[in-house]
């Protein structure tokens, strides 16, 4: 299937940007079938809007405990009660062993 440019519309900003054909055959090759919706100007705006000043993703932590060694550590998830937490260095061990 040839791709050709397109002119696309972006929902944030207004503005007209070109979705090159080898940015669609990039898109296709990973399986992607929505054509973007924002412009690389608004796409990088909202990428970094999503990180803060240090560099960390702006979501919230849940506090949690180890099930392998006790320790008290935060995860990017709420845990509940029948799934088990690790910490980072237990994480890292337990996906090893499998």
């Amino acid at each position: 299937m040839p791709f050709g440019d397109k002119t696309l519309t972006c929902r944030d900003c207004g503005q007209q940007f070109t979705f090159t054909a080898g940015e669609q055959e990039f898109y296709a090759s990973r399986g992607l079938r929505n054509e973007p919706s924002r412009c690389p100007t608004c796409r990088q705006a909202r990428r970094q809007a999503r990180t803060n000043a240090a560099g960390q993703s702006e979501r919230p932590m849940y506090p949690a405990v180890c099930a392998s060694c006790g320790a008290e550590t935060q995860v990017p998830f709420e845990p509940r009660q029948e799934r088990p937490v690790y910490c980072l260095s237990c994480y890292g061990k337990v996906r090893a062993a499998r």
